[in-house]
């Protein structure tokens, strides 16, 4: 880089050419260490925003595939560089070709990445033009990315579980773990706690990282249900966060239809857990290794019991939130204390998470029809 050739960037934003370029150094291959430059900008301007390490990693392999698949630096790719990168992932000859949700994704994150090396504030169009003769172009528009015309993109085969499903999924787990007992072989102990897991999730309706999260600390009483004792509700310190925010706070009370759970969490709290010997390990979900449960786990033991039950294999952990969602709904639940329980913000949110069932919905009928026919509607029928 020539020097004196940064001083006309006037603008130091975290990111912008002027501070990931050092003046006055020549190299003697300029594009990679530009594109480079690029990317270390790039991330440098999204941590200022405090987005998320994983976030920020996971748009910057985005770019970084696509510059492997075209062969071309990001001053180079115009729309159809873009357009063949997407096809080629959704080919149907690949073994896994990507779902609407990750095609949007992948555009998305491209998308944030060309509007930030376009932008003249951060100098990288004038840095282009004046070594490699050309400025880096907006590649992705309306008319080459994918329509948000629903509200759910996700798997069509993530969904509730029944009430039938879910007693099958517990009676799984709990049949494995006293299999094993029985048997005297290692593994005991896990699989009682894998099953107890499996119980919390459903009836707190927790996330993945929510459920590994919590500590002994993290338990609550409810004055309102004394009877609950120290099981009246759990304090979610791991909820998702939104975009450059800190993980959302909230306590979900432990609700009459799901208050099964209470002895099943004595059970574990006060038997299960000590004979791991955590020692002053605060997490509720430990190892034998005296460490807190990994997420990777909590997801093979909805696994493991679903393989036992026989469930579809489009159903996974987080099916259980939607069945705790649904279930509430069921039981009449405002949707606004659905919401809270979960921590939606929007109702909205809430709704994609639902799918009653048809017996739910016929007595909804029944109920209207009775309130609006009365006797009438009775000896109709």
């Amino acid at each position: 880089m020539q020097r004196g050739f940064l001083v006309g960037i006037s603008a130091d934003l975290p990111g912008s050419a002027r501070m990931e370029l050092v003046e006055g150094v020549v190299h003697l291959d300029p594009a990679p260490a530009v594109y480079k430059a690029m990317l270390a900008g790039w991330a440098r301007q999204q941590r200022t925003r405090y987005l998320k390490d994983s976030t920020v990693e996971t748009r910057t392999a985005a770019v970084q595939r696509l510059e492997r698949f075209s062969g071309q630096y990001p001053w180079e790719w115009g729309p159809a560089e873009v357009e063949e990168f997407i096809a080629d992932l959704r080919s149907p000859g690949r073994r896994h070709p990507i779902t609407v949700s990750t095609a949007r994704g992948y555009e998305n994150s491209l998308r944030l990445f060309m509007d930030y090396i376009t932008d003249p504030r951060y100098g990288w169009p004038d840095i282009c033009e004046a070594k490699f003769g050309r400025r880096p172009q907006q590649i992705l528009h309306e008319w080459n990315t994918i329509a948000h015309t629903g509200d759910y993109e996700g798997r069509p085969g993530r969904r509730p579980l029944t009430y039938d499903e879910v007693q099958a999924l517990f009676d799984a787990a709990d049949g494995r773990a006293e299999q094993i007992r029985s048997r005297g072989r290692k593994g005991g102990l896990a699989a009682i706690r894998d099953a107890a897991l499996l119980k919390v999730v459903y009836a707190f309706g927790l996330r993945r990282q929510e459920a590994r999260g919590l500590d002994l600390a993290d338990l609550r009483s409810n004055p309102q249900c004394r009877e609950y004792g120290k099981f009246g509700g759990l304090y979610v310190r791991y909820g998702k966060s939104s975009r450059g925010g800190v993980p959302k706070r909230r306590t979900v009370l432990t609700v009459p239809e799901m208050d099964w759970i209470v002895d099943v969490l004595d059970h574990y709290v006060h038997e299960v857990r000590p004979l791991f010997g955590p020692g002053k390990i605060p997490a509720l979900w430990v190892t034998e290794r005296r460490s807190r449960l990994s997420r990777r786990s909590a997801s093979d033991a909805f696994e493991t019991a679903r393989q036992l039950a026989g469930l579809p294999g489009e159903l996974d952990l987080h099916a259980l939130r939607h069945s705790y969602v649904t279930h509430l709904v069921e039981f009449d639940y405002p949707e606004r204390f659905v919401s809270e329980q979960v921590g939606h913000s929007y109702a909205s949110t809430t709704a994609i998470y639902t799918g009653v069932s048809d017996a739910y919905r016929n007595r909804l009928l029944e109920r209207s029809l009775k309130e609006r026919h009365g006797e009438l509607w009775g000896a109709s029928i």
